[in-house]
Protein backbone atom coordinates (compact mmCIF):
# COMPACT_ATOMS: atom_id res chain seq x y z
CA UNK A 1 0.00 0.00 0.00
CA UNK A 2 1.16 3.40 -0.67
CA UNK A 3 0.77 5.22 2.31
CA UNK A 4 1.53 8.69 4.45
CA UNK A 5 1.09 10.12 8.12
CA UNK A 6 -1.10 12.49 8.07
CA UNK A 7 -3.17 15.43 9.77
CA UNK A 8 -6.52 16.20 8.33
CA UNK A 9 -7.93 19.47 8.66
CA UNK A 10 -11.76 19.99 9.73
CA UNK A 11 -14.45 20.33 7.16
CA UNK A 12 -15.17 23.75 8.33
CA UNK A 13 -11.27 24.61 7.62
CA UNK A 14 -11.87 22.64 4.43
CA UNK A 15 -14.93 24.67 3.39
CA UNK A 16 -12.97 27.90 4.34
CA UNK A 17 -10.31 27.06 2.47
CA UNK A 18 -12.27 26.01 -0.98
CA UNK A 19 -13.56 29.62 -0.77
CA UNK A 20 -10.33 31.12 -1.15
CA UNK A 21 -9.23 28.46 -3.42
CA UNK A 22 -12.31 28.96 -5.65
CA UNK A 23 -10.81 32.77 -5.98
CA UNK A 24 -7.43 31.96 -6.78
CA UNK A 25 -8.66 29.67 -9.55
CA UNK A 26 -10.10 32.50 -11.23
CA UNK A 27 -7.08 34.23 -11.31
CA UNK A 28 -5.43 34.97 -15.40
CA UNK A 29 -3.42 31.68 -16.01
CA UNK A 30 -4.70 29.49 -13.28
CA UNK A 31 -5.87 27.36 -16.21
CA UNK A 32 -1.67 26.27 -16.31
CA UNK A 33 -1.90 24.77 -13.02
CA UNK A 34 -3.31 21.35 -11.70
CA UNK A 35 -5.30 22.13 -8.44
CA UNK A 36 -5.78 19.41 -6.23
CA UNK A 37 -9.36 18.69 -5.02
CA UNK A 38 -10.86 19.10 -1.45
CA UNK A 39 -10.45 15.14 -0.58
CA UNK A 40 -6.78 15.54 -0.73
CA UNK A 41 -6.00 17.88 1.49
CA UNK A 42 -4.47 17.29 4.52
CA UNK A 43 -0.87 18.28 6.16
CA UNK A 44 1.94 14.91 5.64
CA UNK A 45 3.95 14.30 8.40
CA UNK A 46 5.52 11.51 6.74
CA UNK A 47 5.60 9.93 3.36
CA UNK A 48 6.30 6.26 3.44
CA UNK A 49 5.25 5.41 0.26
CA UNK A 50 5.09 1.48 -0.88
CA UNK A 51 4.90 -0.16 2.36
CA UNK A 52 4.96 -4.03 2.92
CA UNK A 53 1.40 -5.47 3.40
CA UNK A 54 3.60 -7.68 6.41
CA UNK A 55 4.99 -3.93 7.63
CA UNK A 56 1.55 -2.39 7.97
CA UNK A 57 0.61 -3.55 11.65
CA UNK A 58 4.00 -2.73 13.18
CA UNK A 59 3.78 0.94 11.52
CA UNK A 60 0.29 1.28 13.29
CA UNK A 61 1.47 0.27 16.30
CA UNK A 62 3.90 2.50 16.55
CA UNK A 63 2.07 5.39 15.16
CA UNK A 64 -0.40 4.39 17.69
CA UNK A 65 2.08 5.27 20.62
CA UNK A 66 3.29 7.85 18.77
CA UNK A 67 -0.14 9.98 19.05
CA UNK A 68 -0.84 8.82 22.53
CA UNK A 69 2.88 10.28 23.67
CA UNK A 70 2.11 13.69 21.61
CA UNK A 71 -0.95 16.22 23.41
CA UNK A 72 -3.94 17.55 21.52
CA UNK A 73 -2.47 21.13 19.58
CA UNK A 74 -3.84 24.02 17.84
CA UNK A 75 -3.64 24.77 14.48
CA UNK A 76 -4.71 26.79 11.49
CA UNK A 77 -4.15 27.07 7.59
CA UNK A 78 -2.19 30.76 7.11
CA UNK A 79 -0.23 32.12 4.31
CA UNK A 80 1.10 30.18 1.47
CA UNK A 81 4.47 29.41 -0.58
CA UNK A 82 5.86 27.53 -3.52
CA UNK A 83 8.23 25.09 -4.34
CA UNK A 84 10.38 24.48 -7.42
CA UNK A 85 10.02 27.72 -9.10
CA UNK A 86 6.11 26.97 -8.83
CA UNK A 87 6.08 23.45 -9.78
CA UNK A 88 3.47 23.34 -6.02
CA UNK A 89 1.26 26.35 -4.58
CA UNK A 90 0.71 25.42 -0.91
CA UNK A 91 -0.87 27.03 2.18
CA UNK A 92 1.15 27.00 5.02
CA UNK A 93 0.45 26.46 8.74
CA UNK A 94 0.09 28.83 11.91
CA UNK A 95 -0.22 27.90 15.84
CA UNK A 96 1.43 24.99 17.84
CA UNK A 97 4.01 24.43 15.10
CA UNK A 98 6.66 23.02 17.25
CA UNK A 99 3.82 20.06 17.90
CA UNK A 100 3.35 19.70 14.21
CA UNK A 101 7.06 19.09 13.60
CA UNK A 102 7.21 16.46 16.80
CA UNK A 103 4.32 14.73 15.45
CA UNK A 104 5.90 14.48 12.08
CA UNK A 105 9.38 13.27 13.61
CA UNK A 106 7.20 10.69 15.31
CA UNK A 107 5.38 9.63 12.86
CA UNK A 108 9.00 9.45 10.87
CA UNK A 109 10.38 7.97 13.27
CA UNK A 110 7.39 5.46 13.93
CA UNK A 111 8.09 4.56 10.59
CA UNK A 112 12.08 3.57 10.38
CA UNK A 113 11.52 1.63 13.70
CA UNK A 114 8.94 -0.51 11.57
CA UNK A 115 11.72 -1.28 9.23
CA UNK A 116 10.04 1.25 6.48
CA UNK A 117 12.62 2.92 4.12
CA UNK A 118 12.90 6.42 4.95
CA UNK A 119 15.59 7.62 2.56
CA UNK A 120 17.12 10.44 4.32
CA UNK A 121 15.68 12.72 6.94
CA UNK A 122 14.19 16.34 5.76
CA UNK A 123 13.63 18.97 8.18
CA UNK A 124 9.88 19.08 8.08
CA UNK A 125 7.86 22.49 6.32
CA UNK A 126 4.20 21.95 7.18
CA UNK A 127 2.36 22.53 3.80
CA UNK A 128 -0.71 21.22 2.15
CA UNK A 129 -0.58 21.47 -1.36
CA UNK A 130 -3.25 23.35 -3.81
CA UNK A 131 -1.76 22.89 -7.16
CA UNK A 132 0.98 21.41 -8.98
CA UNK A 133 2.34 21.99 -12.24
CA UNK A 134 5.06 20.28 -14.13
CA UNK A 135 6.62 23.36 -15.70
CA UNK A 136 7.66 26.63 -13.51
CA UNK A 137 5.02 28.46 -12.69
CA UNK A 138 4.80 32.32 -11.95
CA UNK A 139 2.60 31.82 -8.38
CA UNK A 140 3.15 35.22 -6.83
CA UNK A 141 -0.41 36.61 -8.05
CA UNK A 142 -1.85 33.36 -6.07
CA UNK A 143 0.55 33.86 -2.59
CA UNK A 144 -0.50 37.43 -2.22
CA UNK A 145 -4.14 36.60 -1.60
CA UNK A 146 -3.19 33.51 0.51
CA UNK A 147 -0.96 35.72 2.84
CA UNK A 148 -4.51 37.17 3.69
CA UNK A 149 -6.09 34.08 4.36
CA UNK A 150 -5.81 32.73 7.96
CA UNK A 151 -8.46 29.67 8.68
CA UNK A 152 -10.57 28.87 11.90
CA UNK A 153 -8.00 27.55 14.41
CA UNK A 154 -8.86 24.25 15.37
CA UNK A 155 -7.47 21.70 18.20
CA UNK A 156 -5.85 18.50 16.30
CA UNK A 157 -6.49 15.63 18.04
CA UNK A 158 -5.87 12.69 15.92
CA UNK A 159 -3.27 11.33 13.67
CA UNK A 160 -4.26 9.85 10.59
CA UNK A 161 -2.70 6.83 8.17
CA UNK A 162 -3.57 7.72 4.69
CA UNK A 163 -3.77 5.30 1.56
CA UNK A 164 -2.86 7.14 -1.80
CA UNK A 165 -4.34 5.58 -4.79
CA UNK A 166 -2.54 6.54 -8.02
CA UNK A 167 -5.18 7.30 -10.96
CA UNK A 168 -5.03 5.00 -12.94
CA UNK A 169 -7.48 5.91 -15.98
CA UNK A 170 -5.04 7.99 -17.28
CA UNK A 171 -7.65 10.41 -17.86
CA UNK A 172 -5.88 13.90 -17.87
CA UNK A 173 -6.06 15.62 -14.38
CA UNK A 174 -7.55 12.78 -12.33
CA UNK A 175 -6.52 13.27 -9.05
CA UNK A 176 -5.19 10.74 -6.75
CA UNK A 177 -7.92 8.99 -3.71
CA UNK A 178 -7.26 9.41 -0.61
CA UNK A 179 -8.60 7.21 2.08
CA UNK A 180 -7.82 7.16 5.57
CA UNK A 181 -7.31 3.37 6.72
CA UNK A 182 -6.22 4.37 10.99
CA UNK A 183 -7.22 7.02 13.17
CA UNK A 184 -5.48 7.60 16.58
CA UNK A 185 -6.28 10.34 19.38
CA UNK A 186 -3.82 12.50 20.21
CA UNK A 187 -2.72 12.32 23.59
CA UNK A 188 -2.64 9.86 26.70
CA UNK A 189 -4.41 6.51 25.59
CA UNK A 190 -8.29 7.14 25.56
Amino acid sequence: MRLFAAVLPPEDVVRELAAEVDGLRALPGAERLRWTGRPGWHFTLAFYGEVEDELVPELSARLERAAHRTEPFALAVRGGGQFGHGRALWAGAQGDLAALRLLADRAEAAARKAGVPMGDHRRYKAHLTLARSRDAVDVRPYLTPLDAFTSPTWTVQSLALVRSNLPTSGVPGEQPRYEPVARWALGHAR
